[in-house]
């Protein structure tokens, strides 16, 4: 089979090395790619961008392609399925109308109340002097989201008026995260741990992936801004057995009957970020209509089963034929990122990293290129390094090894990537 990779991160980066493990793939194509997939076995970078759907489309078609799979939301967003579809062509993904579940949390936090989808509560806001008035009497920590795709950085957490009045007029009125940010989100903040809980469905099948903890705050111990993630553990222990079946009865399955009561189909795969507290209750934080990143990198590494199949099955709606087998040893990735992110920061800066040989580890590339026989920075985050281990305190050394191999004077990351998973291990 032949594939195509939309994207050019680390997740697509994990996509299409993962789909490469399979011996029924012929060959993977990345658009645009990055240098980590241009060096992957089987796959091809393709200089067209993710959302130049028309060339994309025309690539499919003339290239033989039997199965697309769509990494980041923004495609999505812009209906690559439904063009992708309209042309008999095999997609995995939801159509422009269910990918609103990301594109806008105004939507997705209409849609969790109609479904009793437990979730904050919130209310939105397009103009400035309502949302301040509403912040006047409001309890903090506060969360103040924009309305549409942000890359994940469109966050943030208030811990008083002043910085929430900041957070809204950057939003509103600075344009700070441009359209994304016409309308913002404000909701109550909620206490406990985050858990990521992802699924592929085909719109009737319903596929559990592992689960995993991403690390949202810039700096260690969870301070600093937001960013789009700065690394992730697989599995995630305080998603039980008996809590994942909650999560399945009272949040995915919800979601496909919703969409089932407007004539939608939801496929492909749905993320639901969640926040649990010490009693195991659980609110959901966001949705997003497509793997996370970081959470793929070190969730895929755990993959044993074949994910041609799994990615191929889905997007032919017979994802009922498949089972999924995963290895019991835990991941750990830790991303490196440019110094200054998730604000300013400088591309373009030389990178060595080492020889891979070790199956148990992996450098995941997001924001490189490959130039002048030099690999170079060309992004936020950089790097995923990666690593499986018996325990999560060997995978957690074995990934700062592989991180620490990588000579970068311009990178930096978090020293405690883990460390929740190590607690509750040893507990």
């Amino acid at each position: 089979m032949n594939f195509l990779v939309i994207g050019s991160g680390g997740r697509e980066h994990a996509i299409a090395w993962r789909l490469a493990q399979s011996p029924k793939t012929k060959k993977i194509y990345v658009a645009p790619g990055n240098a980590g997939t241009q060096f992957e076995p089987k796959v091809e970078n393709v200089a067209i961008d993710a959302l130049a759907l028309s060339s994309l489309i025309e690539f499919a078609l003339s290239h033989h392609i039997d199965c697309t799979v769509v990494g980041p939301e923004a495609p999505l967003a812009a209906g690559i399925v439904d063009e992708f579809r309209k042309n008999n062509l095999l997609i995995v993904g939801p159509n422009q109308v269910c990918a609103q579940l990301e594109s806008s949390k105004a939507f997705a936090k209409k849609f969790m109340k109609k479904q009793g989808i437990p979730t904050a509560q919130a209310e939105v806001f397009n103009d400035m002097a309502q949302a301040l008035s509403y912040l006047e009497s409001a309890t903090f920590p506060i969360v103040i989201k924009a309305d549409g795709l942000a890359a994940g950085k469109g966050v943030i957490i208030a811990q008083n008026f002043n910085e929430a009045k900041q957070a809204v007029t950057s939003m509103l009125s600075e344009n700070s995260f441009g359209e994304a940010g016409h309308r913002v989100v404000i909701e109550t903040f909620l206490k406990g741990i985050e858990a990521s809980y992802m699924v592929i469905t085909d719109g009737n099948t319903i596929t559990p992936l592992a689960s995993s903890q991403d690390h949202k705050a810039r700096d260690d111990g969870d301070k600093g801004p937001n960013t789009g993630g700065m690394g992730a553990f697989s599995p995630a222990a305080i998603i039980t057995p008996e809590l994942e079946e909650k999560i399945l009865e009272t949040v995915i399955k919800p979601v496909l009957r919703g969409f089932e009561t407007i004539n939608e189909k939801y496929t492909g795969f749905l993320y639901a970020g969640l926040m649990i507290d010490e009693s195991g209750h659980f609110n959901v934080l966001e949705f997003n209509c497509r793997l996370g990143d970081p959470e793929t990198q070190p969730i895929l590494m755990r993959l044993e089963s074949d994910f041609s199949d799994l990615c191929y099955q889905a997007a032919l709606q017979h994802l009922d034929s498949i089972k999924t087998k995963w290895n019991e040893r835990a991941a750990v990735g830790v991303v490196l990122a440019a110094k200054g992110y998730p604000y300013k920061y400088k591309k373009g800066e030389t990178l060595q990293i080492p020889n891979q040989s070790d199956e148990r580890m992996k450098l995941f590339h997001s924001g490189t290129l490959f130039e002048n026989e030099k690999l170079k920075s060309n992004g936020g985050r950089v790097l995923t390094a990666v690593a499986l281990g018996e325990n999560f305190k060997v995978a957690q050394k074995s990934a700062y090894q592989l991180a620490q191999s990588v000579k970068w004077e311009g990178g930096f990351y978090r020293n405690d990537i883990g460390n929740k998973a190590i607690e509750t291990e040893s507990a």
